[in-house]
């Protein structure tokens, strides 16, 4: 399996696009993996988890990482300081 391959399959992409140049597929990857990098941080602050933590796992993971801190349940603190605002 080629670097192109096992990163168009890793970010999704390959779905798109099958046959995505090499500098195309880094340069979207990169830009993707940057907004699933802050949605990570925000949605992380949100529910109470570590912002840098999420944030770099949404720049490495992209997609994956946003959907498993979707599923994770808010931590107890942040559900306190939301009930107590």
């Amino acid at each position: 399996m080629s670097f192109d391959v096992f990163l168009g399959y890793f970010t999704g992409l390959h779905l798109l696009d099958p046959g995505m140049p090499l500098g195309t597929l880094l340069r979207t990857t990169l830009v993707v993996h940057t907004c699933d990098a802050v949605m990570c941080r925000l949605f992380a602050y949100n529910n109470g988890h570590r912002k840098n933590l999420w944030t770099a796992l949404g720049f490495v993971f992209g997609i994956w990482a946003v959907a498993v801190l979707l599923l994770l349940p808010r931590n107890a603190a942040a559900s306190q300081d939301s009930t107590t605002t």
